[in-house]
């Protein structure tokens, strides 16, 4: 079993039924299979998305300027941390908020070595607000997270229960990968994860694992080895 692992959630999941913004049912699911592995003993580090409030690129492309639009996406991944902290606490698991851009009282400025104590204490520690750089994404984010606090492995939590050939939501043909190499992933163009993000676990050697966190169980499945998504490796 992972000693530590890294949990990048997408916002858009966090929506659940819902349009927009955080639905409460699926955000206590995500809570609920968090600490059933912490209370395993697994150290568990979490980047989430902020696509369920704002998305930065897309708001340039509707006139906004790109940075001030970045800086909204990441105010949008503090909500949700903010919201997924306090899901942990309601069922007695222990968590810390830490922001890569200074915001206290709302969250501890982010260092490795603080995020380190942090989890060798047995906290979630959740890490908002990106890189705290603007044209980086919160995929970019996680890699670079991951490998900061020396992770054994990136789990990619989606909607979809791992990589394929296509879009299964939109090509019924598609198949899944069981494993792939980084350089597969970037010479196929396959939408796993941004270009850097790949790269950066490709160059650090951060084995990614994408899985579908929709459904209720599956993050212990994947903990215990259960294969039921696409791993990316060397």
């Amino acid at each position: 079993m992972y000693k530590r692992i890294l949990l990048k959630l997408s916002g858009e999941s966090l929506m659940g039924a819902k349009g927009y913004g955080i639905d409460e049912n699926r955000l206590m699911e995500y809570a609920e299979q968090i600490k059933a592995i912490a209370d395993l003993g697994v150290q568990i580090g979490i980047v989430i998305g902020g696509g369920n409030i704002f998305r930065g690129l897309s708001g340039a492309q509707k006139g906004f300027d790109r940075v001030k639009g970045d800086q909204m996406g990441m105010l949008a991944t503090v909500i949700n941390s903010l919201a997924l902290s306090s899901a942990l606490e309601s069922l007695g698991q222990k968590v810390r908020v830490l922001t890569a851009v200074r915001m206290e009282p709302i969250g501890d400025f982010y260092n490795k070595a603080k995020a380190l104590r942090l989890l060798n204490k047995g906290n979630v520690v959740i890490m908002a607000a990106g890189t705290g750089n603007p044209y980086f994404t919160t995929d970019t984010g996680s890699s670079l997270r991951a490998i900061e606090i020396e992770a054994d492995v990136m789990f990619k939590g989606t909607r979809v229960d791992g990589i394929y050939t296509a879009d299964p939501e939109k090509d019924p043909t598609a198949t899944k990968f069981q494993e792939i190499t980084y350089d597969e992933v970037i010479a196929k163009g396959l939408k796993v994860m941004d270009l850097t993000a790949i790269c950066m676990c490709k160059e650090n050697h951060m084995p990614i694992y994408v899985f579908n966190m929709d459904q209720k169980g599956n993050l212990l499945k994947v903990i215990q080895g259960e294969q039921i998504g696409t791993l990316v490796k060397p």
